[in-house]
């Protein structure tokens, strides 16, 4: 039985999730009042409505203007599944995996389009693979934020200008909290529950102009399902990047969608939203650097992300446990924090080694953060304290 005191101040919003993260600060149910439902998608109101979520993604990520904008089913998954399915097997692929879902990536063009002439380039979790190896030649694959990892590139500065092959990014815990550089991106696709606070089953896929001359020049030597079609007759479906999506969007996440964009320029734009995430992160590792039971995953400074925070624990008499006892710890922390409604699902990912996962991104309170931080220390004392009873 523990008899460490828990802190007095809890978090006013213990949603530290990475996905669906935490909603905006100030969101409410009756502020997506306007969202036309029952009503067609393709009525006058419903078209609007997406075209103006295409120009207010446009603006606030700062796209250039001939890139297109696509909002697609299935999450950030179905976006990334469409540029798979659609663009890759003109040329050879570089697929880059440092975490779970640049290897569900890998799994996709290697096991299930079985490409032959793909190459992978993997690195273990909290590292990033040798990026001076990639060959632009060929079409590249890569996670910006490895939201499982907590591992981000630190910038596009790796990707060449002249390249011959498309570059294809999953930016979907990146987008609105970092730095993307357009002209070293030919495709990014991303989904509105991460940084913004959406709903969850919407993707957005971004276009360059090279992804679609690919598109209107290459067919697949597969069947494409009708979901994945981009083109018809050797031509880009425009509707597709103007508000008529491939298939029914809910109305009550557009608007939802729509309400996040618009708290986005609230506070900034895009340069507010990094400044948020920037803020939430640094208190996060001020915590690191004074806490010795904890470290980063991410072993590179640069590398780290500033959203999908993933920690794991440092101490010595817990290292020394088994793998499992280890796991078992840390997933006590979590579920200990859980209990005392101070942080809800922050263990790491299933996949990722042992240790917690705490959403940093521009919709948390840096303020909800601060308060967490006893908490850590609490859950960790108490944990510590079992561990040496049960000894």
């Amino acid at each position: 039985m523990t008899t460490t005191a828990q802190p007095a101040v809890k978090p006013a919003n213990p949603n530290f999730s990475s996905g669906p993260c935490a909603k905006r600060p100030g969101w409410t149910l009756e502020g997506l009042s306007d969202a036309p439902l029952g009503r067609s998608h393709r009525a006058k109101v419903g078209k609007a409505k997406l075209k103006r979520a295409i120009d207010l993604t446009r603006d606030i990520l700062e796209i250039p203007a001939d890139y297109r904008i696509g909002i697609v089913p299935a999450s950030d998954t179905g976006a990334v599944e469409m540029a798979l399915w659609s663009l890759l097997g003109a040329r050879p692929v570089d697929l880059l995996a440092w975490e779970s879902f640049g290897e569900g990536w890998v799994t996709d063009v290697v096991k299930q389009l079985k490409l032959k002439d793909a190459r992978v380039l993997k690195a273990p979790y909290g590292e990033l693979p040798d990026l001076a190896q990639v060959n632009f030649d060929h079409d590249v694959v890569f996670t910006w934020n490895g939201t499982t990892s907590g591992v981000r590139v630190p910038n596009a500065d790796f990707v060449p200008a002249d390249r011959q092959g498309l570059t294809i990014c999953d930016a979907t815990s990146a987008a609105f909290a970092q730095d993307l550089d357009w002209s070293k991106l030919d495709v990014v696709t991303y989904s509105w529950q991460k940084v913004l606070g959406g709903e969850a089953a919407h993707g957005m896929l971004i276009l360059s102009p090279r992804a679609v001359e690919r598109l209107e020049s290459y067919v697949p030597a597969w069947p494409l399902p009708k979901i994945f079609r981009l083109t018809k007759g050797g031509k880009l479906i425009e509707g597709t990047f103007e508000g008529e999506t491939i298939n029914t969007p809910s109305m009550l996440c557009v608007e939802d969608y729509l309400d996040a964009l618009g708290w986005a320029k609230q506070v900034g734009g895009l340069k507010g939203l990094q400044a948020r995430s920037d803020a939430n992160f640094k208190v996060l590792a001020d915590y690191v650097a004074k806490t010795p039971w904890i470290d980063f995953l991410a072993k590179v400074p640069e590398t780290r992300s500033n959203t999908s925070v993933c920690l794991v624990v440092a101490d010595p008499e817990v290292k020394a446990l088994a793998p499992d006892a280890q796991a078992a710890f840390a997933k006590a922390l979590a579920a200990a924090l859980e209990k005392a409604g101070v942080a809800y699902d922050i263990g790491a990912y299933r996949d990722a080694p042992a240790g917690l996962r705490i959403w940093a991104g521009a919709t948390v309170e840096a303020s909800d953060l601060d308060a967490l931080l006893p908490w850590l220390d609490w859950a960790f004392e108490s944990a510590k304290a079992g561990l040496r009873q049960a000894a």
